[in-house]
């Protein structure tokens, strides 16, 4: 690991370096603050490299994961009363059975399975996570935060009340407090709320009526009347460096140029700007409260979404392995790679980090500046350790309109354009009504508007089971026209020439070409009808069907008995292991197809029919 201790350290800090204004940016994006995202860099960075199987991976807070996190995150927080410090074990649950499902998958052996996600349904939703992070950073950018606001905050207060009443009554429901019998009790509780209370509940619904793509919209007319101008002076500036510096030079990270560079002039000018959240001095010490106060209930509704965050780092992780490996020649262990994140998401989440994965651009930096080992990795987690201890406070006189202009940039940038690109190339494989539609944008589409508008972790589930269901479709209209019944002397196999007239007028073949499965069985079921009434036997070659289900073990039962009550012969030809394997199990073999008509080639069978047909003339 020590060979090549210049090129990881070297690599390690400037790849630590890159991490930092992204850390603090994600942490401010998803709702925990900026100190989250330090804490989650510091110890996925670290325990990630030592336990992963990436030797250059670089693993932090990624824009996939801090998305997804924003909307556990919001939930929790809103179920919370707008109180993140009482919502803050319950979130830390969440990622720490993401992390503990994640070690699971990498234990299990599903590390190679990943890459089977189709790839509209990873576009759609890498361009949902750029458009949710570029929306939503547009408030912020302008200087407006909604609860901040009076007269908008004000516009909740009738549903504040209903909200405030509605608790009391749950109360006393809880207590056994029967209302309509003692409403002076309901009456008496009323008069402790004070307008605080109100003004309070007020704002946590004016919050959620303004988080995310589609409230972001909802209020951005009035963020547009009341813009800060030195916020959004800021935040331009910022995006301008970022895009402007990278033509200058490429050594210095861009987006640390512009933190350093516009921080620096705010706070130095004396600008009444306004900061970030302030970030914790000392070390970070665990949140035992995840343990000690574990609520089940809480957290029942957010294991899909632990899930979904595992399944998303798992993929965005690998994803970088491989670019990793195209760089250095190498091949990386992917299970030991989701064990590795595993780890690191769990123990982020105990100090109160928010979950990550491996980052491209982090690792590429890391590679190109030296990084050779898994001591690169962990060197980019030391570095931005010692930053917070060392320049905490600093960092807390940030503007938070530096950490927006950092994410509108994320946000462009982690769209996936080569996808978009592709839409109006991509065949057209769809006929709906006089329309012709790509199915592989259809899915684009649909998982990238509902990510966008409604919920990440529903539309990847909704994407992935349309993508299932149009690939079966495909798959079973492949088959079904590559499966076709014909008799003998019609489009014959090479063996199948040659054969006498007779016979072939009453025998005809059925040419099985790829699996039996669901999605071929319907067309597979027609068998029967399409056999002419002069036909005394039918074969049908298995030589190419090498896999069966279950429904298509029932479809074979099915026209195999449909041929019987018609008293055709079948003769099955070439039967794969599989297939045989599964029709024994119902004992179609050997009640329905007898031993002694299954051959093992066409040209046996070919003799047996020539032999019986001649008895039965």
């Amino acid at each position: 690991m020590f060979r090549h201790l210049k090129g990881d350290l070297f690599g390690g800090i400037t790849a630590g370096i890159v991490a930092l204004p992204l850390a603090l940016a994600f942490g401010v994006s998803s709702g925990l603050g900026p100190s989250a995202g330090l804490y989650g860099a510091i110890f996925i960075s670290f325990f990630a490299a030592l336990f992963g199987g990436t030797d250059t991976q670089i693993s932090g807070p990624t824009a996939p994961m801090t998305a997804v996190s924003m909307v556990v995150i919001a939930s929790l927080v809103a179920i919370n009363d707008g109180d993140v410090n009482e919502a803050l074990p319950a979130i830390l649950t969440v990622f720490l059975i993401a992390g503990i499902i994640q070690i699971g998958l990498g234990l299990i052996g599903l590390g190679k399975y990943i890459k089977y996600i189709p790839y509209p349904v990873v576009s759609g939703f890498m361009t949902a996570i750029g458009v949710i992070i570029l929306v939503t950073q547009l408030l912020p950018a302008v200087g407006y935060y909604p609860k901040e606001d009076a007269n908008y905050v004000g516009q909740f207060m009738p549903q504040a009340e209903e909200v405030i009443l509605e608790n009391i009554l749950k109360e006393e429901a809880g207590e056994g407090i029967l209302v309509l019998e003692n409403f002076e009790e309901t009456i008496r509780r009323a008069e402790h709320i004070t307008s605080a209370d109100m003004k309070k509940e007020a704002g946590i619904l004016a919050t959620k009526n303004a988080s995310g793509v589609v409230g972001t919209f909802r209020v951005l007319p009035r963020a547009l009347k009341n813009i800060n101008w030195l916020e959004l002076a800021l935040t331009l500036v910022t995006i301008l460096i970022i895009y402007g510096f990278k033509r200058i030079t490429k050594v210095i990270p861009s987006t640390l140029a512009a933190l350093v560079v516009v921080s620096g002039a705010a706070y130095g000018i004396g600008l009444n700007y306004r900061p970030i959240e302030r970030i914790p001095s000392g070390l970070p010490i665990p949140n035992l409260e995840i343990f000690t106060g574990f609520n089940l209930n809480t957290i029942t509704p957010y294991i899909f979404t632990a899930l979904t965050l595992a399944l998303l780092g798992a993929i965005d992780s690998l994803l970088t392995s491989v670019v990793a490996d195209n760089m250095t020649q190498t091949k990386h262990k992917p299970n030991k790679e989701l064990v590795g994140q595993g780890i690191g998401n769990s123990i982020a989440a105990i100090f109160g980090g928010i979950p990550g994965a491996g980052a491209t651009i982090r690792t590429v930096v890391n590679i190109n500046s030296g990084g050779k080992t898994r001591l690169s990795g962990m060197v980019a987690g030391v570095l931005l350790l010692i930053v917070l201890l060392a320049l905490g406070p600093i960092a807390s006189q940030i503007p938070a309109a530096v950490l927006a202009g950092i994410l509108v940039t994320v946000g462009i940038g982690v769209m996936d354009y080569r996808g978009l690109k592709a839409i109006p190339h991509l065949p057209k494989d769809i006929k709906v009504g006089p329309l012709k539609l790509s199915s592989e944008v259809i899915i684009m589409l649909v998982v990238m508007v509902l990510s966008s508008i409604w919920n990440l972790v529903y539309a990847v589930g909704i994407g992935l089971v349309i993508a299932s269901l149009m690939f079966m479709k495909k798959i079973g209209d492949i088959t079904a026209q590559r499966s076709n019944v014909k008799p003998l002397r019609e489009e014959a196999w090479a063996d199948e020439k040659n054969i006498p007239k007779r016979i072939a007028e009453e025998v005809f073949i059925k040419h099985i070409k790829g699996p039996l499965f669901f999605g071929s069985t319907n067309e597979f079921q027609q068998l029967a009808s399409q056999i002419p009434n002069n036909a005394s036997t039918v074969v049908i070659r298995m030589g190419r069907m090498q896999y069966m289900d279950q429904s298509g073990l029932y479809a074979m039962e099915d026209v195999l008995q449909d041929l019987k009550r018609k008293d055709i012969l079948v003769l099955l030809v070439n039967i794969l292991e599989q297939p045989k394997y599964m029709m024994e199990r119902i004992d179609i073999i050997p009640e329905l197809i007898p031993h002694e008509h299954i051959f093992k080639n066409f040209k046996s069978c070919m003799a047996w029919i020539g032999d019986n047909l001649k008895t039965e003339e």
